[in-house]
């Protein structure tokens, strides 16, 4: 079955974000905290397709054993995992473009992997701010890519851009049923 991966920077609001999707709001445990996530979490979506949440990258209150650990699992599922149809970047719209995050997008370009962008926490600014925000991370990105993978503006609190990723997901799920 189809997987797409969420992953992004610790405290993202990659668990908010999948709660939202799913419409279970536990499912994902949030925290304060960053870093809660440990492990590839696997949820089984009307027995279609998983929802994968991944444990967040750039979070340095941990050993460096930890980290390179960390980073070894990540980059294993989402360059060797043969079911992973697509990966969600999560991106928080309140921040310029982070070095971390850039590296992070030169990386699966390099390996090809695809990918998508999900803005999150556009709840958090004004409608004019966020078209500002993702405008600006948009043009800085366009510096280094031809086409820009597709993006997806979302709030875990008001459920905007719920229905918008849930429609990719199925045309994706509808085009790898078709081949």
């Amino acid at each position: 079955m189809p997987e797409y991966a969420f992953i992004g920077r610790s405290n993202v609001g990659k668990s908010s974000l999948i709660n939202m999707l799913t419409g279970f709001s536990k499912l994902a445990k949030t925290s304060a905290t960053p870093g809660k996530t440990m492990l590839i979490n696997h949820f089984l979506i009307n027995k279609e397709w998983y929802l994968v949440d991944l444990p967040g990258y750039g979070y340095a209150k941990r050993s460096k054993k930890e980290q390179e650990n960390l980073q070894r699992m990540i980059t294993s599922y989402i360059l060797q995992r043969e079911q992973m149809t697509n990966l969600f970047l999560l991106i928080d719209c309140r921040h310029e473009p982070q070095k971390v995050d850039l590296e992070f997008i030169e990386f699966l370009g390099e390996h090809g992997v695809p990918f998508s962008i999900i803005f999150t926490k556009a709840d958090k600014l004004s409608r004019n701010q966020l078209a500002c925000s993702v405008q600006f991370y948009l043009n800085r990105l366009r510096q280094d890519w031809e086409e820009l993978p597709p993006y997806f503006v979302t709030s875990a609190e008001s459920k905007l851009g719920r229905e918008e990723t849930l429609n990719y997901i199925e045309q994706i799920n509808k085009d790898v049923a078709a081949q």
